[in-house]
Formats: structure tokens, C-alpha cells, sequence
């Protein structure tokens, strides 16, 4: 029993469509992050559920690990193949099955992009809600439980995925969850998979509850002197219970970044960029409302916008921020982590992460879904300074130990992959034991995307 053996009994049932070539495994095995790069033996793409299940049987039969793979956009290390084996690349399996205006409801297949997918479904007058910010494949989302900038309207993956068609290490395929709008009928398995980022069965259908497009679209930018301001301006809205669409938090170092990056011209302080969906009358008021809120709290500048352009000029300014950020510094790399807080212990915990990367010699942006508690870190470093990677290190573990302090989560929505698992036994305690026995259950030979989330068998 061995990769090789399985590499070949699966080259004679995918042909052209398994691939050994270096540059085919280099594709698949690096990382938008820090981790160094860990290329498969092989990757493969299927193109239906039922050679994903003869892969699978396959692959269990000889022990050969096998990783899912989406867009490549995951942070933490979750497609390396740290082990060598399978990757298998699920952008030949990208259509959309069916949209149902009637329940609100499409079925989707994993490699399909959350952008693809709102370009089919214009016409139906419905969209899909959850926007990472990368255009990241839905199968790649629903493995990492994604949330992102609209969570604090429409919810995460957990609230938006009804559905799901799985196959297990061993090769069956089960479905479940059903496009009722509850149940009560035995265990709550399409969450267990939610999250699992690959390691309890491969995702290859959706189910996906959509929303109905608004009648009316605002947003807008402002800025603040301090990131205690904007800060305090977000906590107080969101307590406030207005019903932003979007709440984005950027600080002085990304504007900066952005600035030179897209050759835009914002004040390099803080900025809020914020979103409402209604109707006209609703998202007139919201924003009056919101307006006030944060001209008590400081802000200067706001600029609407309610041309689709002009609101995705302004969204771009976020979307691209990662990459703008690294070119803070040429030639870095970057240790990026996430948490997340209850809402009340926000402003705290951005200012005391702020402080601690402001007495390091690292940069380090901040910038965050801050309406749901989340914020992001972009620590820059040079990855062959030892001294680098050790403070990098260490002003992450001290953002997890804060957020755990606080009641929070050592990660909002990047996932756990290789990057996170020295923290798992500090939130979850007995618990990530139990993860680690469920994982035992449904993969007692530890094939699918093995050193990720849980102890490895």
C-alpha cells in the first residue's frame, strides 16, 4: 500500500486529467501566507461526484493522502500536502445545478466562485450573501465555515448552507441537511462538515439559501483621527442595532498601503467603510443614522456612493488590501492571523493589539469585518530572519490569548489549518479531543488532508 500504487491504479481512471508535472504540483502546494511550500505527488480533477467517491476508495485502499482544493486563497496552510499524496483541484466540478426563486435556494457544485455564482443568478433577482473578500470557490468557503464582510447582515456559511453532498474517506457518499427551513431530525451533520476543512469527507454539492437583491444600495467611506474612534463608532452601531450591510475597518498603515497600491489619495487615518441594503427609505435613514453616530465618534470626510461603479470603486479599496499590504514591504512575507471578540471587547482588543505591534520592529496592518467582532493582522517579516519569525510569532500568540481572555475565538474566519492548531487545545480543551475521535470515526486511516485542525491519528 503506497502513494505510488495509488497514483497509478488512478491514472488509468483519469487519464490526462492526473498530473505529475513540477509545475502542476508547485501550483498546488504553496500558500498565500508564510508556510513554506509542500507540493503533492500528484493532483487530479474530477469532474463528478461519483469519480470523486473511485478516487476516495482508491486512495483509502493504498493510504495515500488526499487534500481538496479550491481557489488557493486559505491563509493557514490548508491545501499544503504536508504529507505528500493526492491534491485534488475541484474547478472542473464549477457549475451552478439550479437556482429556485421560489425557496429561495441553489444548488451548486464545490469549485464553482462565490463571484461566478452571483453573475449567474443576476437574473433571477436573488444573489448569494457571503463575501470573504477573495473570490474563493464555494466548496473552499463552506470548508472553512468563511464568513467576511457581510456576516453582520446576511450571517456566515453556517447560516447559509442548507445542504450537502459528501464523500467520505472510504468513498460513500451520503447527503445531508434538506431545503427544509428546520429540522429535528437526528444530528446536525452538514455543520459537523462546515468547517472541517477537508479532514471528515470532501464537499461535492451545495445546497445554498440565497437573498433577494435590494431595492436600494449605499455606501460610504469616512475617516477618524484615532483608531479609538472609528473603533468606538463601530461598537456603538452595532449595539445600536442599526442593520448595516457591511462595516469595514481599516487603520492608518493599510490606507497607506492602498494609497500606493491603487493609486488612490485617502487621509492616511483611519477609515470606516460601511454598507446598507433596503429600500430608498430605509437606506437613506440607516445612513442619516449611522452618519450621526460616527460624527459624534470623530468622523470627517463621508463620501456615498450609490452607483454599482462608484460602490465597487469603493469596495475594491478593501478587497485589494491584503495584497497592498504587502507591498509595505518588498519582499516580505507575511504571518497573517485573525480572531475574533464579543463586540463589547472590540475597541479594546484592536487598541491593545495596535499597541503591541507599534512597540515591535515588524509591520503590521490592521484591518477587519470589525461589525462581527473580527479583525485581521498582516504581520510583514522576513521569512529567513529567525529573529522576524519569533516576534511575528509571538504578537500572534498574544492576539490569541487576548481573544480567548475576552471570550472570543483564536480564529474569526481564516480557519485552523497547520497555522492555528498550537492554540486549538486552548479554546477547546476536552473538546478538541472529541474533534480528534470524530475524525478517528469517519477517517480511521487518516488520508483526508492530513495535520490540519486535529491531532494527527
Amino acid at each position: 500500500m503506497t502513494i505510488d500504487t495509488a497514483l497509478s491504479e488512478l491514472s488509468t481512471l483519469l487519464g490526462d486529467r492526473l498530473s505529475r508535472s513540477k509545475s502542476d504540483l508547485e501550483a498546488h502546494g504553496g500558500s498565500e501566507s508564510h508556510f513554506a511550500p509542500a507540493p503533492p505527488d500528484a493532483v487530479a480533477w474530477p469532474v463528478s461526484t461519483k469519480e470523486v467517491s473511485q478516487i476516495l476508495r482508491t486512495c483509502h485502499a493504498h493510504g495515500c493522502p488526499v487534500i481538496p482544493f479550491g481557489a488557493g486563497t486559505s491563509l493557514e496552510g490548508h491545501t499544503s500536502a504536508i504529507n505528500g499524496g493526492l491534491t485534488l483541484d475541484f474547478s472542473r466540478m464549477a457549475a451552478l445545478l439550479s437556482a429556485d426563486p421560489g425557496d429561495m435556494v441553489a444548488v451548486v457544485q464545490p469549485g464553482i466562485t462565490r463571484e461566478d455564482l452571483n453573475t449567474e443568478l443576476r437574473a433571477t433577482g436573488m444573489f448569494f450573501s457571503v463575501d470573504p473578500g477573495a473570490n474563493a470557490t464555494l466548496g473552499g468557503m463552506a470548508g472553512t465555515r468563511a464568513s467576511g464582510t457581510t456576516t453582520v447582515r446576511y450571517g456566515s456559511m453556517r447560516d447559509n448552507v442548507m445542504a450537502l453532498e459528501v464523500v467520505l474517506a472510504d468513498g460513500r457518499v451520503i447527503r445531508t441537511g434538506s431545503r427544509a427551513a428546520k429540522s429535528a431530525a437526528g444530528y446536525d451533520l452538514t455543520a459537523l462538515f462546515l468547517g472541517s476543512e477537508g479532514t471528515l469527507g470532501l464537499i461535492t454539492e451545495l445546497t445554498l439559501r440565497l437573498q433577494g437583491q435590494p431595492e436600494a444600495i449605499s455606501a460610504g467611506v469616512c475617516a477618524f483621527e484615532t483608531l479609538e474612534q472609528a473603533v468606538g463608532a463601530v461598537q456603538h452601531t452595532i449595539q445600536m442595532g442599526i442593520p448595516m450591510a457591511r462595516i469595514e475597518f481599516v487603520d492608518t498603515m493599510s490606507v497607506r498601503a492602498v494609497n500606493a497600491y491603487a493609486k488612490t489619495s485617502m487621509p492616511e487615518v483611519p477609515h470606516l467603510l460601511v454598507e446598507f441594503h433596503g429600500s430608498q427609505a430605509a437606506v437613506a435613514e440607516d445612513a442619516q443614522t449611522f452618519g450621526d453616530i460616527a460624527t459624534e465618534f470623530g468622523a470627517t470626510g463621508f463620501e456615498s456612493a450609490t452607483k454599482a461603479e462608484d460602490r465597487n470603486r469603493l469596495w475594491s479599496v478593501r478587497h485589494k488590501a491584503y495584497y497592498a499590504c504587502l507591498g509595505l514591504r518588498p519582499g516580505a512575507q507575511a504571518i497573517v492571523t485573525d480572531i475574533c471578540v464579543p463586540i463589547s471587547k472590540l475597541a479594546q482588543a484592536v487598541t491593545e493589539t495596535r499597541a503591541d505591534i507599534d512597540a515591535s520592529h515588524i509591520p503590521g496592518p490592521i484591518l477587519g469585518h470589525v461589525g462581527d467582532g473580527n479583525f485581521h493582522a498582516i504581520l510583514l517579516i522576513d521569512t529567513a530572519n529567525p529573529v522576524e519569525v519569533a516576534e511575528a510569532k509571538r504578537l500572534a500568540a498574544r492576539m490569541t490569548e487576548r481573544a480567548l481572555e475576552m471570550g472570543g475565538t483564536i480564529t474569526g474566519e481564516h480557519g485552523v489549518g497547520m497555522g492555528k492548531l498550537g492554540y486549538m487545545d486552548a479554546e477547546h480543551g476536552a473538546a478538541w479531543g472529541v474533534m480528534g475521535d470524530l475524525k478517528q470515526a469517519l477517517d480511521p486511516k487518516g488520508i483526508l488532508n492530513p495535520g490540519k485542525v486535529i491531532r494527527a491519528n
